[in-house]
């Protein structure tokens, strides 16, 4: 039965391929799915289990450049979608997908693969987790969201290599990781950094606004009188991911802000010298506090929680 799919998803694939998209990690499903499947299990079992019986590893300078380095990966992503069309000829509305081969639609391929491939190295977030010893910020919806971003995304750009409309969301998405991975370099830089932090509580509304803007853009394909984009099903699915994690965000506004019930805070040892702080976790599966929670020795991730055995 395995065999048989995976026969039928490579004949779809060899369909699908576009002669333009020739870059690694696009030749097959095969291979992403394979590195997908080996990300969850570390995450929710070999991980855990190898760091058990292990003190935590104090990870300050390489958190510190990695968040520094995702800063300027995804400026450099957004830069790159808003000169290969959305600054430059895109009209904001009916945006098609570019068939031709002009240099202005082989930089938008590039840097449509360039996020794709992005979501490969944020799966350090959650290495550094178990490393760490974090594992009650490998929730479940964590694990779904770092797991999933990149699957889709393979057969986004392999459908829709130069996306036109497809593409806003992740030039957005990029624009919030610049700001989010900035405040993660400024946590894990230490307690002298803290006083610069007090924009925190703003970052759900930040989220907010992403999934605004992305829903309302590609809600007027629903509208126009005529918008001929050559694969609807990737704008229906940008249209459903961008509702469902705005309703993730608006449910955790009104439980965190309005009805006053913030997680509490957990007890457990300081990092870097400051205490430990209540998790405030982000509907993209990522935690603002980069990780300075309580961690549990011999924990056991079950569905995001955290299991003593």
């Amino acid at each position: 039965m395995f065999l048989l799919i995976s026969l039928k998803i490579l004949k779809l694939h060899q369909e699908l391929r576009d002669s333009r998209q020739n870059y690694p990690l696009m030749q097959n499903p095969v291979e992403m799915t394979t590195i997908l499947l080996a990300y969850i299990f570390f995450s929710v079992y070999a991980g855990p289990r190898l760091m058990a019986n292990r003190k935590p590893f104090h990870l300050k300078t390489a958190m510190i450049v990695y968040n520094l380095s995702m800063v300027l990966l995804n400026a450099y992503i957004v830069y790159e979608f808003m000169m290969s069309g959305w600054a430059t000829t895109f009209t904001w509305r009916c945006d098609l997908i570019d068939t031709s081969s002009s240099p202005q639609t082989l930089r938008m391929i590039h840097v449509a693969w360039l996020f794709y491939f992005s979501k490969y190295i944020e799966l350090l977030d959650t290495v550094f987790f178990v490393l760490r010893k974090k594992q009650n910020q490998i929730t479940f919806l964590h694990v779904f969201h770092h797991s999933f971003m990149p699957w889709t995304w393979w057969w986004g750009i392999t459908l829709t290599p130069a996306g036109g409309m497809g593409s806003f969301h992740a030039m957005v998405n990029a624009g919030v990781h610049v700001i989010m991975y900035f405040y993660y370099g400024l946590s894990a830089a230490g307690p002298r950094f803290q006083k610069y932090l007090w924009w925190k509580k703003y970052m759900t509304a930040i989220q907010l606004t992403q999934f605004i803007l992305v829903s309302i853009h590609i809600s007027q394909y629903y509208f126009m009188e005529k918008c001929d984009y050559q694969v609807p099903l990737w704008i229906h699915l940008i249209w459903i991911y961008g509702i469902f994690f705005f309703l993730l965000f608006s449910n955790f506004w009104i439980q965190a802000y309005i009805k006053g019930k913030r997680l509490p805070a957990t007890e457990g040892p300081k990092q870097n010298g400051s205490a430990s702080e209540a998790i405030t976790v982000v509907a993209n599966g990522k935690h603002f506090e980069n990780g300075n929670a309580h961690h549990h020795t011999n924990g056991k991730v079950v569905l995001g929680k955290v299991k003593e055995i």
